[in-house]
């Protein structure tokens, strides 16, 4: 098993703040790792860090083989970075973007043009191409976004809140080209405000609050955590009851029903735990997001990874 992420005691500290107390995280090569966390857990730092564009205060990784500390140009080149905003230049065309890019990548003319042409046509932006950006959807600008990630072809690819803004079309689109990277073998290292994107895509969990690790594993691992169904009651009057967990055996499922007072034309179901679940769980929060570092510091259809 090759490992593309490896972080032993990520730290961060602003002043008296510190956003990052010892993460520990560990992502197999060509797999998906969502992390999540409340307002302020520390995911966009951790980004930050694993992508070079912050120096933890402690602490070491190793990024594509490459020493975070020692050889952070090579860790550069092994990476791409989607960010929570689309980093495209709006006085340029879709074209002129990827060619820019490709130009800082020193691909060379040839080779450059060629992979602008590739990337193009595989975003889906061939006629486009040639338009001012102020011409784009939100949607075409994220697909734009991540084709210039993808200019240097490389091994780890990471997804800051990718889908934040777009409609479920747009975000199925974006979930269609991460499974293509999936099958070329890309590594991706997610953070998404959408729970089910994580539920769907994600081979494995890794939850943050107050920038530590509080909860790690496969999503079907951290749902069991969390307990078994809860039962769901609505009165005739389309009132829903508060949530009553049982214990997953029938007796469990009677004891609750005879428990229950009231109208027996009441409908009753049953739901399994979510990431939701989990998310209230290990952290006390509500699924809100949105990464609240410092000023200072630098349901939709989904691609599940059987269908890919």
């Amino acid at each position: 098993m090759t490992m593309a992420i490896t972080a032993r005691g990520l730290t961060k500290r602003y002043r008296e703040q510190t956003v990052l107390d010892s993460v520990d995280l560990d992502v197999t090569a060509g797999t998906v790792l969502a992390l999540l966390g409340p307002n302020g857990a520390g995911k966009t730092t951790t980004v930050h860090i694993l992508s070079t564009l912050v120096r933890p205060d402690a602490g070491s990784a190793t990024i594509a083989g490459r020493d975070l500390r020692r050889d952070s140009q090579g860790v550069r080149g092994a990476i791409g970075l989607t960010g929570q905003f689309a980093a495209v230049d709006g006085l340029l065309t879709g074209e002129e973007n990827l060619r820019l890019m490709a130009d800082l990548r020193h691909l060379g003319p040839r080779v450059g043009r060629r992979r602008v042409a590739e990337l193009l046509e595989r975003f889906d932006l061939t006629e486009a191409a040639r338009k001012p950006l102020v011409t784009y959807s939100g949607g075409m600008k994220r697909r734009l976004d991540l084709a210039m990630t993808l200019v240097g072809t490389p091994q780890i690819v990471f997804l800051d809140e990718p889908t934040t803004g777009l409609d479920p079309r747009s975000r199925q689109t974006m979930w269609e080209i991460v499974r293509e990277l999936l099958d070329d073998g890309v590594t991706i290292f997610l953070t998404t405000q959408y729970l089910e994107e994580a539920d769907r895509v994600a081979d494995r969990v890794v939850v943050l609050d107050h920038g530590r690790v509080v909860g790690e594993g496969t999503p079907s691992e951290l749902k069991a955590r969390v307990g078994t169904e809860v039962l769901i009651v609505t009165d005739r009057d389309g009132t829903v009851r508060p949530e009553i967990p049982i214990d997953g055996t029938v007796g469990g499922l009677r004891d609750v029903l005879a428990a229950i007072d009231g109208d027996e034309s009441a409908s009753v179901s049953l739901r399994a735990p979510s990431l939701d679940d989990v998310f209230f769980a290990l952290t006390g929060s509500s699924s809100s997001y949105d990464d609240a570092a410092p000023a200072s510091a630098s349901a939709p259809a989904f691609i599940t990874r059987e269908e890919s």
